[in-house]
C-alpha cells in the first residue's frame, strides 16, 4: 500500500520522462541523504534494516537474490555503473564491510549532451563527479562499511587495472547502446570494465529485456530495451565468458508493443500521470521484464 501512495503522489507532482538519467543526473551532484547504521555485513540482515520505501522495491528488484547470483560478498571490491541516488550503493556499503570497497563509475561525459534535455549548467557539474559522488556517499556510510572512490568511463586510470572483483550494471546499458554510434560509448564501458576487473572477476548486468521478436532497431536502446543476445554479443566481443543467466528479475506481464518505452511503466509511469485508467494497468503490470547475466574475465 506505502508504494502505491508514493507512486500516486509521483504522479500528481510530476515524474521526468526518463528517470534512470534524470534522476541520476541529480543524485549524482547531490547524493541523497540518509542511511541506516547496520553493525553486520550479513546482507539479509541489512535488506531486513532498510526503510519500508526501499523494500516495497524487492518484489521487482529482488536485490538478496540478485547480488547471490553475482556472487557479491564481503570484503570484495565492486564497481557499480551509474549509481545514482544509491539505492543498490546504500545495500552494498554495509555488505561489503570494512575490507571492501565500493567504487561508482558514470557514463562517459560526452554522452550526456546527446539526450537533449540536461542543461550546460547541469551537465557542467558532471565535470567534478567523481570526488562530488564519493564525498556524498559518506552519508551513507558507517563504520562497518566499505570505502568509496569513483571514475568515469573512458578516463580510468591505470591504477584501476586489475582491481574489482566485480562489475555491476544495474539498467545502465540501454543508453550506452543508444548513443554507441555517436561516440562507441557501450564498447568503452564494457572495455574499461574488462580492463579494471582482476581475472575471474565477474560483470553482472541486470537490463531490461526486448521481446526476441523486438527488431533490432526497436531493441537499440532508445525505448529502454535491449536484447539478450546483443547483450552477450557485445560482451563477449571484449573478452567477457557467459556464465549463466538467471529469471530472478523477470515480469511476464510486460509486452511492449512497438510503440512503447520502459519508462511507462512504474516507477516513472510516463503517460499516465493524468490518466488513474492507465496508470492502473501499468501498475498490475509493474516494473519492466530483466535479464539477469552473469559474465566472467577469463582467469
Amino acid at each position: 500500500m506505502r508504494f502505491l501512495i508514493i507512486l500516486a503522489a509521483s504522479i500528481i507532482f510530476g515524474a521526468c520522462s526518463q528517470p534512470e538519467v534524470n534522476q541520476t543526473l541529480t543524485a549524482e551532484a547531490m547524493p541523497m541523504a540518509g542511511s541506516t547504521t547496520i553493525a553486520t555485513n550479513e546482507l539479509s540482515a541489512i535488506l531486513a534494516a532498510q526503510p519500508e520505501a526501499v523494500q516495497d522495491r524487492y518484489v521487482y528488484r529482488h536485490p538478496e537474490e540478485t547480488l547471490n547470483f553475482f556472487g557479491i560478498k564481503p570484503g570484495m571490491t565492486v564497481v557499480e555503473v551509474l549509481p545514482g541516488g544509491g539505492w543498490y550503493s546504500k545495500l552494498l556499503l554495509p555488505h561489503l564491510g570494512t575490507e571492501g570497497q565500493l567504487v561508482g563509475a558514470n557514463y562517459p561525459r560526452d554522452i550526456w549532451p546527446l539526450f537533449g534535455f540536461f542543461s550546460e549548467e547541469r551537465i557542467a557539474k558532471l565535470a567534478t563527479w567523481t570526488t562530488d559522488w564519493p564525498a556524498g556517499a559518506q552519508e551513507w556510510r558507517s563504520d562497518n562499511s566499505a570505502s568509496v572512490s569513483a571514475f568515469e568511463f573512458g578516463k580510468a586510470s591505470e591504477s584501476l587495472r586489475g582491481t574489482a572483483d566485480a562489475v555491476l550494471f544495474f539498467r545502465a546499458l540501454h543508453n550506452l547502446a543508444r548513443f554507441e554510434n555517436q561516440g562507441e560509448f557501450l564498447t568503452t564501458a564494457i572495455a574499461d570494465s574488462y580492463n579494471v576487473l582482476k581475472p575471474g572477476g565477474i560483470a553482472g548486468v541486470v537490463q531490461h529485456h526486448a521481446p526476441d521478436s523486438a527488431s533490432d532497431e526497436w531493441a537499440d536502446g532508445s525505448r529502454g530495451y535491449l536484447k539478450k543476445a546483443f547483450v552477450i554479443t557485445k560482451m563477449q566481443a571484449a573478452g567477457f565468458e557467459f556464465l549463466a543467466s538467471s529469471d530472478v528479475n523477470a515480469n511476464s506481464k510486460d509486452e511492449p508493443t512497438v510503440e512503447d518505452v520502459v519508462w511507462r511503466l512504474p516507477p516513472t509511469l510516463r503517460g499516465a500521470k493524468d490518466d488513474a485508467e492507465q496508470a492502473a494497468k501499468m501498475l498490475a503490470i509493474g516494473e519492466s521484464n530483466r535479464m539477469t547475466l552473469k559474465f566472467r574475465k577469463p582467469l
